[in-house]
């Protein structure tokens, strides 16, 4: 069985805080880190794959997943993104 992924939801919070936490998740010893938001905070999280990519060597964006999911009731349509960040050696 293959190794899950760490995720971070983005959410409210600054950028930083999210920075921070995927920093914390590749100090542990993780190759990927996955960022998924919904909605307004999709331009969170791609402000947060930037500054970590720039921020820490080895770091790259391996792929983006775009979508639409269906909440809340009534039920509506929300844009989804995740950014799969790969560190190299």
């Amino acid at each position: 069985m293959a190794a899950e992924i760490p995720t971070i939801l983005v959410g409210r919070k600054s950028a930083m805080n999210y920075v921070a936490a995927v920093a914390m998740q590749f100090n542990a010893g993780s190759t990927q880190v996955a960022l998924k938001a919904r909605g307004r905070a999709i331009s969170t999280a791609v402000t947060v794959a930037e500054i970590v990519r720039r921020m820490i060597t080895g770091v790259e964006v391996e792929k983006i997943n775009i979508g639409t999911e269906q909440v809340g009731d009534p039920p509506r349509f929300v844009s989804s993104i995740e950014i799969l960040l790969v560190k190299k050696e």
